[in-house]
């Protein structure tokens, strides 16, 4: 990193939260797998394309046509924006999925210590 990168703060961590929102769902309109796929697949394609975050199906429910789970990750510089961010996607789900949402998880991981070893200014100027 150069020097004036180096005092821009160019390549220097910075303290990041990763934040991961789970959620299960039941679908009483679904009658088969295919049926399941495409409310999911419009449901992750829409959280995607709204929020910017990266949306997985779980597999706990795979073989039940009427559940079905979501997991839902994102970064951001602080757990505030998170939660905001998440209560966004639960409305988002609550409104476009053909049935309740029955289970909700959260977790956070902070990046503010720079990790198990920490920030070494050494490592990164």
């Amino acid at each position: 990193v150069s020097r004036r990168a180096a005092d821009a703060g160019v390549g220097r961590p910075y303290p990041m939260t990763i934040g991961v929102y789970s959620f299960e769902m039941h679908l009483p309109g679904a009658r088969s797998l295919k049926d399941k796929r495409q409310v999911l697949r419009r449901l992750k394609d829409r959280l995607r394309a709204r929020f910017n975050v990266s949306v997985a199906e779980t597999d706990g429910e795979s073989d039940l046509w009427q559940r079905a789970g979501l997991m839902v990750v994102a970064v951001a510089g602080d757990r505030d924006s998170l939660e905001r961010l998440f209560e966004g996607v639960h409305r988002e789900a609550e409104a476009n999925v053909p049935g309740p949402i029955l289970e909700t998880g959260v977790d956070y991981l902070d990046g503010a210590d720079g990790g198990a070893r920490g920030w070494n200014d050494e490592e990164w100027s």
